[in-house]
């Protein structure tokens, strides 16, 4: 969340860095400001009133040892106490409502990223060339159906559509292309792997952002626990309410899971094949950062989803997000976008963001700069490393053979056991 501080003090500076986004919260910044201004004279009064019951606790003490009457100065000392815990059940609720408005304002937008919508999106860098074929490229629904590897009507048939059903050499592809990235990221980054859980309180959706901004989006259990929409929901709670040294970060960590999402909203829009699912596999880094080290750290982060790309060969572009594209908790975005010949689209296949301390103030993860000092809050970033659906969609597509092979990229051979994959 915002710090409220920063709205007190620089109310137009945060007005106009969400009017960027291309919204207006001037409503919601003034209810922001109305209560921050209710809590401060609530708390000056209940600060008031305990300097007084302090002063009036040693004036009762001084008469019953000089054994004095202090039998009115003792019921005002009640009253002065009654009046502090009334005073304390409002600044409470207004807390509450506080938190409840804070909560729904989303990231400032660093200052280089672009104002616009995404037509104003920037291409920053591409790597890798286009395929090139003699003969019409098909989409990956068709290429995967032949090769007995993608099974899209058995899927919908179990569960709905946008539930893929992945066989044979499909499903090996799927753990081959798994382990591969973990295997990049452990052993060639330095992050360190978890296996989280997939399901995860309010609490923990709420510290990342999704909840209240994705929650329609968002699968819940009867008993109020929501399936992952991605690893990045209970990694980066790996460190909710803790304080982490100065010499602990910047720290990363990976993670394989499925994600789960409802994509409310996106009916009819690019739901063909793996274009667009409800259940996905995903290897997901999450990294955490003192706010000075964060640029840099957001640069590394995508270089080493980069990576991944480039060893399999598939032609990238680096997108930079403007300010109209950009996720509710994220300040800065890129999109490692691939090309997929079948389709002729470029496709996100990972999104790398930084979050500066947005995320950890609604999850109160914080560091201590030196041993004696006052703690700070870090900064969190994460980077799908990459993304399933749409790297296998690039991999079919782009690698296609007149005879309905698929070449296998180099990289992944030891993984999956082969350099091809063949029509049964």
């Amino acid at each position: 969340m915002i710090d409220v501080r920063l709205i007190r003090e620089s109310p137009d500076e945060v007005r106009g860095a969400l009017a960027r986004r291309g919204t207006d919260r001037g409503a919601e910044l003034a209810e922001v400001r109305n209560l921050d201004e209710r809590r401060r004279a609530l708390l000056q009064q209940v600060e008031k009133l305990k300097a007084e019951r302090n002063r009036a606790s040693e004036e009762v003490a001084r008469l019953k040892r000089e054994k004095e009457d202090a039998a009115d100065l003792i019921a005002r000392l009640k009253t002065v106490s009654d009046t502090i815990k009334e005073l304390d059940q409002q600044v409470r609720a207004v807390d509450s409502e506080l938190e409840a408005q804070l909560l729904l304002l989303p990231n400032l937008p660093l200052p280089e990223v672009p104002e616009g919508d995404k037509s104003a999106n920037r291409i920053v860098r591409t790597w890798g060339e286009k395929p090139q074929f003699d003969f019409a490229p098909r989409p990956h629904w068709e290429i995967g159906e032949e090769l007995g590897i993608l099974d899209l009507r058995r899927g919908a048939r179990i569960s709905g559509s946008g539930f893929p059903l992945f066989m044979g050499k499909g499903a090996k592809l799927v753990r081959a292309l798994v382990d591969f990235m973990i295997d990049v990221h452990t052993e060639e980054h330095g992050y360190t792997e978890v296996a989280p859980p997939y399901l995860v309180t309010r609490d923990s959706a709420q510290g990342t952002g999704q909840i209240p901004d994705l929650e329609d989006n968002m699968y819940v259990t009867e008993d109020g626990l929501y399936l992952i929409p991605t690893a990045e929901v209970p990694v980066t709670n790996l460190h909710r309410d803790e304080i982490l040294a100065a010499d602990e970060l910047p720290r990363g960590y990976v993670a394989y899971t499925p994600c789960f999402r409802r994509e409310a909203g996106s009916h009819g829009k690019d739901t063909r094949g793996l274009m667009r699912v409800h259940q996905f596999d995903k290897v997901e880094l999450v990294r955490f950062s003192t706010p000075d080290g964060s640029p840099a750290e957001h640069e590394k982060l995508t270089g080493h989803a980069e990576v991944v790309l480039k060893r399999l060969g598939i032609p990238y572009r680096v997108v930079l997000l403007a300010t109209g594209d950009l996720g509710f908790s994220s300040a800065k975005t890129y999109d490692l976008e691939v090309w997929a010949a079948g389709v002729g689209a470029w496709l996100e296949a990972s999104s790398s963001s930084t979050f500066t301390d947005f995320q950890a103030r609604r999850s109160n993860m914080r560091f201590r700069p030196r041993p004696d000092s006052k703690p700070e809050f870090v900064h969190t970033l994460n980077a799908s490393g990459v993304a399933l659906p749409r790297t296998i969609i690039s991999l079919l597509e782009n690698n296609q053979e007149k005879d309905g092979s698929v070449r296998i990229p180099e990289a992944l051979v030891p993984y999956l056991g082969t350099d091809r994959l063949t029509p049964p």
